[in-house]
């Protein structure tokens, strides 16, 4: 219990020393963080670190080194997210983490019963440079692995309510929980949450090499997304410019 206790009052200290820092009233913390311009830009923020955890668990450590990194990016730079190097040769790749498009869960698909989703995978600002061609779109050699988790795609977009409600789409929550083998929507949210695909963002690029602002991925049988089994095959194949 004392460390419990410890614990809480180191958080509370660390809070009550950022607001005293940059001059934000804690009595309205809560109100700016849930604030519908600031909360986007946390959550795309929380995933970048959570996505550097899945990296760290998923890919072997004697292996690879995975590094979040926290770079100011400079005029004509990519902001990297995360670094992650195979050991044996220093060979470093980037990754990029991306949300779920909100509430962009779908059934169908072209007509066919095809349970998808889209990511949001574009640059927070217009570049005007390529305003006539790829403007915003991330273009191949930016990063070398797109990462997301679907928990975005099955919450409700334009909510009227505080917090995440579901899509409001009866059949589609069902279909998810007997997908995921949940029983009620609390451990549904925590699936989605944890099921990450990822890609090589060559296998999704159009003919000019730019990358979809929202490229869609399928629940299952997607031919450019794969899960964390295949990971580290892909990214030896990344490496080595062959496949394995």
């Amino acid at each position: 219990m004392l460390e419990n206790s410890d614990e809480i009052l180191r958080v509370y200290t660390g809070i009550s020393e950022y607001c005293r820092t940059y001059n934000i009233p804690r009595d309205h913390l809560l109100d700016i963080l849930e604030d519908q311009k600031v909360l986007p830009m946390i959550r795309g923020k929380a995933t970048e670190y959570i996505g550097a955890a899945f990296l760290r668990q998923v890919l072997d450590p004697i292996e690879w080194n995975v590094e979040k990194l926290n770079l100011n990016p400079q005029p004509g730079t990519v902001d990297q997210d995360i670094s992650v190097t195979f050991r044996r040769t220093g060979a470093r790749l980037s990754a990029e983490t991306k949300n779920a498009t909100r509430g962009s869960f779908k059934m169908k698909r072209r007509r066919r019963d095809l349970p998808h989703f889209t990511v949001k995978c574009h640059k927070s600002r217009s570049n005007l440079s390529r305003q006539t061609t790829t403007n915003d779109q991330y273009l191949v050699g930016e990063f070398d692995l797109l990462l997301c988790n679907v928990s975005n795609a099955i919450f409700r977009g334009n909510a009227m309510r505080r917090g995440l409600p579901l899509i409001d789409d009866s059949d589609a929550v069902e279909w998810l929980m007997d997908f995921y083998g949940t029983s009620n929507t609390q451990e549904l949210a925590r699936a989605a949450y944890d099921d990450w695909r990822l890609c090589l963002p060559l296998t999704i690029a159009d003919e000019n090499g730019a990358i979809p602002r929202t490229p869609v991925i399928q629940m299952t049988d997607d031919p450019n997304w794969f899960g964390p089994d295949d990971l580290a095959n892909n990214l030896r194949s990344l490496i080595n410019g062959v496949s394995e």
